[in-house]
């Protein structure tokens, strides 16, 4: 007998949570333990190697080639101990993935037999194959080389046994293949650009940080209902399906009780993280069903980045162990909520201040506003562009879905910043900004309450909303890169900062006072941003969308449009000005994206017409059939009568043929307008051309979707959302 899908949920329902091996001792214990971090580094490092490598990640000080071979003869001595036999450059393609290719540590020893073997050349550079990577035409088929090199910065780890070197990747001729080296570029940029106002108020200081805490959404489903959706298994999400009678409308999922198929997994989710120094901190039940959440502890932004990376993959490992398959698709069942990244973001001096929250005197309180009005700037000059950097196929679909975020990037403030801004505007220049209870009250003071972080409400429908320490840029896909949103918010406020200072010297030059200058060079600002970017109403309302375009700001919801927001004047001087991006670099990621988003909606597409072909017009004929040979032998006993006792059958039969037809005509149709947007050479037309493709999408899983409910349940041979969304 074959197994029927009631045989697959049947099984589903009958697992049971897999014992978690937990290790012995404290998290605190093992954390780290697959790491060669400061620790490792100390104790598998001569003097002469330490100094160097850490003179290099502190610094920014080159590595000669004797130190990184005393760096990798501490990380092999390391690594053997932990049965490591291969190596492997880990780095971040244009593919929103990762890549590794593995090498063998083995090696001739030049006496008949082989030893283990592992130099600083082959800890600091390897060479992929450039051109079989998404390059945008900056690689040829025939111009195939490229090379990784080791980011010092971000440490050294092991899966299986593999030892994996964090790296970047770049063309033979310079150009930057990967997601890490513009991120790093940018955080330079905004590094250099922080440091000289800092220093107005700290003159110690002489790095700023940029921090990212991302927050990662995800689903569950049984690997069993997942391999008998075709459309799951290669796109990531349902193409069709009916809603469930009940989903996510009574709230009760939400912050849920974890069931204990998924606790065992996030235990051994967290055990692995851990390990790999992941500070993984939260976990629960998110809005939908069977969809959760976790996140870690703040960290710096290229290290958060890295660690993001590689949880989305340590999570599909752990979770077929569990009986799991992980969704990380932005919205993988329609009706419910989807999954975003929130990204966490914020900057803070080497000296340990943070510069998104209020200082301890009024100095403090105005190194804070002038940072907090400056990124709000860069927000509101970049609001398409930061909208560009996080739009995709997949997001597509979550993007204005009244659901975070709108497709208009604006600022939620909050009422307490909010007032401190306006009230900034109406006094004179050199009056204090306070926090109150920490000073004695006097007439003239700006006040910021003492407990700063409570003091605002949060607004869900807000792409980039202040939280009381940091920005939170909702608007990150669940499976998106968060290096792409990261290297634009840092580059744009490095843009925005810079010339702050400008402005700031002029009014400097002047002979004014140093607080009076900067509120002199902020109250501009503060005037410009107020009645335009800054907006704490609901983001998901009509009268907004049609209130952002009267305050400019980009309303755009066609991702091919948005993506051409990236190689726009303002963008190209953004990313050059802060040497993070070639104009010739930004033209190829066009080009990239492009591809991207329509090989993507073509795959769909083409999952979509099969299984509208070989999957539902078959299930539906034959129930068609079974109920033709109902009314034919109703008509053989009982004559004319039939049709009054068959009217049920024969309203159905109606529907059926209606619904059938449509759907035959609407697949055809797609096939066709598929091989026409094929033929289209420029990458750009392509996209446009598959975007309307996109949006038949939706209109051809409608009469499917009413297919579901009209076809007999037993004869329907797909899992239903009920069967998906509910079985742990």
């Amino acid at each position: 007998m074959s197994t029927t899908r009631f045989d697959l949920v049947k099984d589903a329902f009958a697992k049971k949570a897999v014992a978690v091996d937990t290790p012995k001792g404290k998290p605190s214990e093992y954390f780290g333990e697959l790491v060669f971090d400061r620790a490792k580094m100390c104790k598998y490092l001569d003097a002469a190697s330490l100094k160097g490598l850490l003179a290099c990640i502190d610094n920014g000080q080159p590595l000669d080639r004797k130190t990184a071979d005393g760096v990798a003869a501490g990380m092999k001595t390391w690594a053997l101990e932990h049965g490591v036999t291969h190596v492997t450059h880990w780095f971040q393609p244009l593919t929103e993935g990762t890549a590794e290719k593995h090498d063998s540590l083995l090696d001739y020893d030049g006496k008949g037999g082989v030893i283990e073997s592992f130099d600083g050349k082959s800890l600091a550079q390897q060479e992929p194959d450039a051109s079989s990577f998404p390059n945008g035409g900056i690689r040829a088929t025939f111009e195939a080389r490229g090379y990784t090199a080791w980011d010092p910065t971000s440490p050294v780890f092991i899966q299986d046994d593999t030892l994996c070197i964090p790296t970047v990747f770049i063309s033979y001729t310079g150009e930057a293949l990967d997601y890490k080296t513009p991120l790093l570029k940018a955080l330079k940029a905004v590094s250099d650009a922080a440091v000289p106002i800092c220093k107005i108020f700290d003159p110690k200081v002489t790095k700023v940080y940029s921090y990212l805490g991302w927050e990662q959404e995800y689903f569950l489903v049984d690997e069993e209902l997942y391999a008998a959706r075709p459309d799951l298994m290669i796109t990531g999400r349902t193409l069709m399906g009916h809603n469930s009678s009940k989903n996510q409308q009574l709230d009760d999922h939400y912050f849920g009780a974890i069931p204990s198929r998924v606790m065992a997994f996030m235990r051994d989710l967290e055990i692995a993280g851990h390990k790999l120094g992941i500070p993984i901190k939260t976990r629960h039940n998110e809005v939908a069903p069977n969809q959760f959440e976790l996140a870690p502890i703040y960290g710096e932004t290229n290290l958060a980045n890295d660690q993001n990376q590689l949880i989305m993959n340590v999570m599909n490992i752990v979770a077929r162990k569990h009986g799991f398959v992980v969704l990380l698709h932005e919205k993988p069942f329609d009706g419910v909520n989807g999954s975003g990244k929130h990204n966490n973001w914020s900057l803070g001096t080497d000296t340990g201040t943070p510069l998104m929250a209020p200082g301890k005197d009024a100095k403090g309180n105005l190194q804070f506003v002038t940072f907090f009005v400056n990124t709000l700037a860069a927000v509101q000059k970049h609001n398409a562009l930061l909208k560009a950097t996080i739009a995709s196929a997949t997001n597509a679909h979550r993007l204005g879905a009244n659901e975070a975020p709108p497709a208009i990037v604006s600022a939620f403030l909050g009422k307490t910043m909010t007032e401190v801004l306006h009230k900034l505007l109406e006094v004179p220049s050199d009056t204090p900004i306070e926090i109150a209870g920490k000073k004695g009250k006097s007439l003239g003071l700006v006040e910021i309450p003492e407990i700063f972080v409570d003091n605002t409400d949060r607004n869900r429908t807000s792409p980039f909303a202040f939280t009381g320490n940091r920005f939170e840029f909702r608007a990150v896909g669940s499976c998106a890169n968060c290096a792409g949103a990261m290297t634009t918010l840092n580059a744009a406020v490095a843009e925005q900062l810079t010339e702050f200072k400008a402005a700031l010297d002029v009014e400097l030059a002047k002979g004014k006072k140093v607080n009076v200058a900067i509120m002199d060079t902020l109250k501009p600002i503060i005037k410009s941003i107020l009645p335009v970017v800054c907006f704490d109403g609901n983001g998901y309302s009509d009268e907004w969308k049609v209130e952002a375009v009267k305050r400019g700001l980009d309303v755009e919801t066609s991702v091919p449009e948005m993506i051409k927001e990236f190689t726009k004047p303002a963008s190209l001087a953004m990313f050059t000005k802060t040497g993070v991006y070639t104009e010739a670099e930004l033209a190829a990621r066009n080009e990239v994206k492009w591809e991207t988003y329509s090989k993507k909606v073509q795959i769909e597409s083409r999952v979509m017409v099969r299984m509208v072909t070989n999957h539902i017009i078959p299930a539906a004929i034959s129930y068609k059939e079974k109920l033709l040979r109902e009314v034919k032998l109703s008509k053989d006993v009982f004559g004319d009568d039939y049709v009054t006792m068959c009217a049920p059958e024969i309203t159905i039969l109606k529907t059926l043929s209606e619904l059938i037809e449509k759907a035959t005509v609407m697949a055809e149709n797609m096939r066709q307008a598929r091989k026409k947007a094929n033929a289209i050479t420029d990458e750009y037309e392509k996209a446009v051309a598959y975007h309307e493709i996109a949006e038949a999408l939706f209109a051809l899983r409608k009469p499917v979707d009413k297919l579901e409910e009209v076809v007999d349940n037993d004869a329907w041979p797909l899992p239903k959302y009920r069967e998906l969304l509910f079985i742990s």
